[in-house]
Protein backbone atom coordinates (compact mmCIF):
# COMPACT_ATOMS: atom_id res chain seq x y z
CA UNK A 1 0.00 0.00 0.00
CA UNK A 2 1.39 3.33 -1.05
CA UNK A 3 0.69 6.29 1.18
CA UNK A 4 1.13 10.00 0.63
CA UNK A 5 0.66 12.84 3.10
CA UNK A 6 -1.40 15.80 1.93
CA UNK A 7 -1.69 18.06 4.95
CA UNK A 8 -3.80 16.22 7.49
CA UNK A 9 -4.93 13.68 4.88
CA UNK A 10 -3.05 10.45 4.22
CA UNK A 11 -3.72 9.23 0.68
CA UNK A 12 -3.72 5.49 0.11
CA UNK A 13 -3.82 3.26 -2.99
CA UNK A 14 -3.65 6.26 -5.28
CA UNK A 15 -2.84 4.07 -8.30
CA UNK A 16 -6.07 2.08 -7.97
CA UNK A 17 -8.08 2.45 -11.17
CA UNK A 18 -11.55 3.86 -10.48
CA UNK A 19 -12.64 4.65 -14.05
CA UNK A 20 -11.43 1.66 -16.10
CA UNK A 21 -12.73 2.94 -19.44
CA UNK A 22 -10.37 5.92 -19.20
CA UNK A 23 -7.75 4.28 -16.97
CA UNK A 24 -8.26 7.02 -14.39
CA UNK A 25 -7.04 6.38 -10.88
CA UNK A 26 -7.87 7.52 -7.38
CA UNK A 27 -5.09 10.10 -7.78
CA UNK A 28 -7.02 11.58 -10.73
CA UNK A 29 -10.14 11.81 -8.57
CA UNK A 30 -8.20 13.50 -5.76
CA UNK A 31 -6.64 15.95 -8.20
CA UNK A 32 -10.03 16.78 -9.70
CA UNK A 33 -11.59 17.56 -6.33
CA UNK A 34 -8.54 19.60 -5.34
CA UNK A 35 -8.91 21.56 -8.58
CA UNK A 36 -12.60 22.35 -8.17
CA UNK A 37 -12.56 22.80 -4.38
CA UNK A 38 -13.22 26.58 -4.63
CA UNK A 39 -16.32 25.84 -6.73
CA UNK A 40 -17.81 22.84 -4.96
CA UNK A 41 -17.19 23.68 -1.29
CA UNK A 42 -19.72 26.58 -1.16
CA UNK A 43 -22.40 24.07 -2.18
CA UNK A 44 -21.35 21.44 0.39
CA UNK A 45 -20.73 23.45 3.55
CA UNK A 46 -23.56 23.57 6.10
CA UNK A 47 -25.24 20.52 4.55
CA UNK A 48 -25.38 16.87 5.57
CA UNK A 49 -23.53 14.90 2.93
CA UNK A 50 -24.56 11.57 1.45
CA UNK A 51 -21.72 9.71 -0.25
CA UNK A 52 -21.78 7.19 -3.06
CA UNK A 53 -18.55 5.26 -2.81
CA UNK A 54 -16.88 2.96 -5.35
CA UNK A 55 -13.77 1.49 -3.66
CA UNK A 56 -13.25 -1.02 -6.48
CA UNK A 57 -14.08 1.40 -9.29
CA UNK A 58 -17.24 2.47 -11.06
CA UNK A 59 -17.65 -0.87 -12.85
CA UNK A 60 -18.12 -2.59 -9.49
CA UNK A 61 -21.13 -2.19 -7.20
CA UNK A 62 -20.89 0.97 -5.16
CA UNK A 63 -22.80 1.87 -2.04
CA UNK A 64 -24.46 4.88 -0.47
CA UNK A 65 -23.21 6.03 2.91
CA UNK A 66 -24.87 8.50 5.26
CA UNK A 67 -23.11 7.59 8.49
CA UNK A 68 -19.46 8.60 8.90
CA UNK A 69 -17.30 5.47 8.50
CA UNK A 70 -15.09 4.02 11.18
CA UNK A 71 -11.77 5.82 11.35
CA UNK A 72 -13.18 9.22 10.44
CA UNK A 73 -10.59 11.80 11.57
CA UNK A 74 -11.54 13.90 14.58
CA UNK A 75 -11.11 17.11 12.58
CA UNK A 76 -13.92 16.17 10.17
CA UNK A 77 -17.09 18.11 11.00
CA UNK A 78 -19.99 15.74 11.78
CA UNK A 79 -23.69 16.41 12.25
CA UNK A 80 -25.64 14.09 14.57
CA UNK A 81 -29.21 13.38 13.50
CA UNK A 82 -31.70 10.77 14.63
CA UNK A 83 -32.96 8.72 11.68
CA UNK A 84 -36.48 7.40 12.11
CA UNK A 85 -36.01 4.85 9.33
CA UNK A 86 -32.67 3.58 10.72
CA UNK A 87 -33.92 3.92 14.33
CA UNK A 88 -30.61 5.31 15.48
CA UNK A 89 -28.46 8.40 15.36
CA UNK A 90 -26.46 8.97 12.18
CA UNK A 91 -23.35 11.11 12.00
CA UNK A 92 -23.43 12.91 8.68
CA UNK A 93 -20.23 14.31 7.23
CA UNK A 94 -20.15 18.06 6.63
CA UNK A 95 -17.62 18.90 3.92
CA UNK A 96 -16.66 22.48 4.74
CA UNK A 97 -12.88 22.50 4.22
CA UNK A 98 -10.60 21.27 1.40
CA UNK A 99 -9.02 18.59 3.63
CA UNK A 100 -12.40 16.92 4.12
CA UNK A 101 -13.02 16.97 0.38
CA UNK A 102 -9.70 15.25 -0.30
CA UNK A 103 -10.28 12.76 2.50
CA UNK A 104 -13.60 11.88 0.84
CA UNK A 105 -11.88 11.43 -2.52
CA UNK A 106 -9.43 9.07 -0.83
CA UNK A 107 -12.45 7.03 0.32
CA UNK A 108 -13.43 6.70 -3.35
CA UNK A 109 -16.52 8.84 -2.69
CA UNK A 110 -17.05 9.53 -6.37
CA UNK A 111 -20.50 11.07 -6.00
CA UNK A 112 -21.40 13.72 -3.40
CA UNK A 113 -25.12 14.25 -2.77
CA UNK A 114 -26.62 17.14 -0.81
CA UNK A 115 -30.03 17.79 0.75
CA UNK A 116 -32.03 20.85 -0.27
CA UNK A 117 -31.88 22.34 3.24
CA UNK A 118 -29.05 23.53 5.46
CA UNK A 119 -28.22 22.12 8.86
CA UNK A 120 -29.60 25.09 10.77
CA UNK A 121 -33.11 23.93 9.79
CA UNK A 122 -33.19 20.62 7.88
CA UNK A 123 -36.97 20.90 7.49
CA UNK A 124 -36.81 24.30 5.75
CA UNK A 125 -35.45 24.08 2.18
CA UNK A 126 -33.29 26.88 0.87
CA UNK A 127 -33.18 25.27 -2.58
CA UNK A 128 -36.03 24.14 -4.83
CA UNK A 129 -35.38 21.45 -7.44
CA UNK A 130 -37.00 20.59 -10.76
CA UNK A 131 -35.46 17.26 -11.79
CA UNK A 132 -35.85 17.05 -15.57
CA UNK A 133 -35.77 13.37 -16.47
CA UNK A 134 -36.22 12.18 -20.08
CA UNK A 135 -37.44 8.65 -20.76
CA UNK A 136 -36.03 6.93 -23.90
CA UNK A 137 -36.34 7.38 -26.77
CA UNK A 138 -36.40 10.94 -25.42
CA UNK A 139 -32.93 12.10 -24.47
CA UNK A 140 -30.94 15.15 -23.53
CA UNK A 141 -32.29 17.32 -26.36
CA UNK A 142 -35.83 16.74 -25.13
CA UNK A 143 -34.70 17.54 -21.58
CA UNK A 144 -33.34 20.86 -22.90
CA UNK A 145 -36.64 21.62 -24.64
CA UNK A 146 -38.55 20.98 -21.41
CA UNK A 147 -36.08 23.02 -19.35
CA UNK A 148 -36.30 26.04 -21.63
CA UNK A 149 -40.11 25.89 -21.47
CA UNK A 150 -39.83 25.68 -17.71
CA UNK A 151 -37.54 28.68 -17.59
CA UNK A 152 -39.99 30.73 -19.64
CA UNK A 153 -42.87 29.83 -17.33
CA UNK A 154 -40.81 30.61 -14.23
CA UNK A 155 -39.82 33.98 -15.72
CA UNK A 156 -43.52 34.76 -16.14
CA UNK A 157 -43.87 34.04 -12.42
CA UNK A 158 -41.04 36.45 -11.61
CA UNK A 159 -38.44 33.77 -10.87
CA UNK A 160 -34.86 33.37 -12.13
CA UNK A 161 -33.74 29.72 -12.03
CA UNK A 162 -30.28 28.20 -12.37
CA UNK A 163 -29.54 25.07 -14.39
CA UNK A 164 -26.96 22.29 -14.36
CA UNK A 165 -26.44 18.97 -16.08
CA UNK A 166 -27.25 15.96 -13.94
CA UNK A 167 -24.07 14.31 -15.21
CA UNK A 168 -26.24 11.66 -16.85
CA UNK A 169 -29.23 12.07 -19.17
CA UNK A 170 -31.13 14.91 -17.54
CA UNK A 171 -30.98 18.43 -16.17
CA UNK A 172 -31.53 20.05 -12.78
CA UNK A 173 -33.27 23.42 -12.58
CA UNK A 174 -32.78 25.05 -9.16
CA UNK A 175 -34.19 28.12 -7.45
CA UNK A 176 -32.52 29.50 -4.27
CA UNK A 177 -35.19 30.42 -1.75
CA UNK A 178 -35.70 33.38 0.56
CA UNK A 179 -37.88 32.91 3.59
CA UNK A 180 -38.80 29.88 5.64
CA UNK A 181 -40.62 27.49 3.38
CA UNK A 182 -41.53 23.93 4.27
CA UNK A 183 -40.91 20.99 1.95
CA UNK A 184 -44.64 20.49 1.48
CA UNK A 185 -44.78 23.99 -0.03
CA UNK A 186 -41.83 23.56 -2.40
CA UNK A 187 -42.94 20.08 -3.45
CA UNK A 188 -46.46 21.32 -4.20
CA UNK A 189 -45.07 24.29 -6.13
CA UNK A 190 -42.86 22.11 -8.33
CA UNK A 191 -45.74 19.70 -8.91
CA UNK A 192 -48.11 22.54 -9.84
CA UNK A 193 -45.62 24.06 -12.28
CA UNK A 194 -44.97 20.66 -13.83
CA UNK A 195 -48.70 20.02 -14.19
CA UNK A 196 -49.16 23.38 -15.94
CA UNK A 197 -46.33 22.60 -18.35
CA UNK A 198 -47.75 19.14 -19.01
CA UNK A 199 -51.06 20.71 -20.03
CA UNK A 200 -49.22 22.98 -22.48
CA UNK A 201 -46.78 20.43 -23.95
CA UNK A 202 -47.37 16.82 -25.06
CA UNK A 203 -43.67 16.17 -24.38
CA UNK A 204 -43.90 16.76 -20.62
CA UNK A 205 -45.47 14.64 -17.89
CA UNK A 206 -45.75 15.59 -14.23
CA UNK A 207 -47.42 12.62 -12.54
CA UNK A 208 -45.55 9.72 -10.97
CA UNK A 209 -47.72 7.22 -12.86
CA UNK A 210 -46.27 8.52 -16.15
CA UNK A 211 -42.61 8.47 -15.09
CA UNK A 212 -41.70 5.72 -17.54
CA UNK A 213 -43.89 6.75 -20.47
CA UNK A 214 -41.65 6.30 -23.55
CA UNK A 215 -40.51 9.49 -25.21
CA UNK A 216 -41.72 11.77 -22.41
CA UNK A 217 -39.88 14.13 -20.07
CA UNK A 218 -40.88 13.75 -16.41
CA UNK A 219 -40.60 16.84 -14.22
CA UNK A 220 -39.86 15.15 -10.93
CA UNK A 221 -41.02 16.96 -7.80
CA UNK A 222 -40.43 14.18 -5.26
CA UNK A 223 -36.87 15.11 -4.29
CA UNK A 224 -38.28 18.21 -2.65
CA UNK A 225 -38.55 16.36 0.65
CA UNK A 226 -36.63 16.48 3.92
CA UNK A 227 -33.35 14.54 3.79
CA UNK A 228 -33.73 13.62 0.13
CA UNK A 229 -30.83 14.78 -1.99
CA UNK A 230 -29.57 15.95 -5.36
CA UNK A 231 -26.13 15.42 -6.83
CA UNK A 232 -23.97 18.39 -5.82
CA UNK A 233 -22.87 20.94 -8.43
CA UNK A 234 -19.39 19.96 -9.68
CA UNK A 235 -19.64 16.44 -8.27
CA UNK A 236 -18.32 13.60 -10.37
CA UNK A 237 -20.72 10.90 -11.54
CA UNK A 238 -19.97 7.20 -11.57
CA UNK A 239 -20.15 6.91 -15.34
CA UNK A 240 -17.69 5.28 -17.68
CA UNK A 241 -16.53 8.65 -18.97
CA UNK A 242 -16.29 10.34 -15.53
CA UNK A 243 -18.89 13.00 -16.24
CA UNK A 244 -19.59 15.95 -13.95
CA UNK A 245 -22.86 17.51 -12.80
CA UNK A 246 -21.90 20.85 -14.28
CA UNK A 247 -23.57 24.24 -13.85
CA UNK A 248 -24.22 25.80 -17.26
CA UNK A 249 -25.62 29.11 -18.45
CA UNK A 250 -29.04 29.36 -20.03
CA UNK A 251 -27.44 30.93 -23.10
CA UNK A 252 -25.15 27.95 -23.55
CA UNK A 253 -28.04 25.56 -23.02
CA UNK A 254 -30.08 27.41 -25.66
CA UNK A 255 -27.20 27.32 -28.15
CA UNK A 256 -26.69 23.61 -27.56
CA UNK A 257 -24.32 21.67 -25.32
CA UNK A 258 -23.15 18.08 -25.09
CA UNK A 259 -23.41 16.99 -21.44
CA UNK A 260 -20.77 14.36 -22.12
CA UNK A 261 -18.19 17.09 -22.63
CA UNK A 262 -18.28 18.03 -18.93
CA UNK A 263 -15.89 15.54 -17.39
CA UNK A 264 -13.15 15.04 -14.81
CA UNK A 265 -10.69 16.06 -17.54
CA UNK A 266 -12.42 19.18 -18.85
CA UNK A 267 -14.09 20.98 -15.92
CA UNK A 268 -11.77 23.63 -14.50
CA UNK A 269 -12.14 25.93 -11.48
CA UNK A 270 -10.85 28.81 -13.59
CA UNK A 271 -13.74 28.63 -16.04
CA UNK A 272 -16.61 31.07 -15.71
CA UNK A 273 -19.01 29.89 -13.01
CA UNK A 274 -22.67 30.11 -14.15
CA UNK A 275 -23.78 29.53 -10.54
CA UNK A 276 -21.60 32.24 -9.01
CA UNK A 277 -24.66 34.21 -7.92
CA UNK A 278 -26.71 31.31 -6.60
CA UNK A 279 -26.32 32.07 -2.91
CA UNK A 280 -27.00 35.80 -3.34
CA UNK A 281 -30.11 35.33 -5.50
CA UNK A 282 -32.61 33.97 -2.97
CA UNK A 283 -36.19 34.39 -4.20
CA UNK A 284 -39.74 34.16 -2.89
CA UNK A 285 -42.28 31.91 -4.54
CA UNK A 286 -45.50 33.38 -5.93
CA UNK A 287 -48.62 32.63 -3.94
CA UNK A 288 -50.30 30.85 -6.83
CA UNK A 289 -49.38 29.20 -10.14
CA UNK A 290 -51.65 29.86 -13.09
Amino acid sequence: MKEQNLGRVVLTNTSRVLFPELNLTKRDVVEYYLRVAPRILPHLGDRALVLQRFPEGVNSPGFYEKDAPAGTPEWVHLHRHYSISARRYLHYIVCDIPETLIWLANLAAIELHIPLARLDDPEAPDLLLFDIDPEPPAGFNEAVTASLALRELLADLGLEPFVKTSGKKGLHVVIPLAGRYRFSQTRNFVHAVGSLLARESPLIVSELTHTHDPGKVFIDYLQNSAWKTMIAPYSLRATGTATVSAPVSWDDLSRGIDPGEYTIQTVQAGDQDPWAGLHTSAQRLPERVS
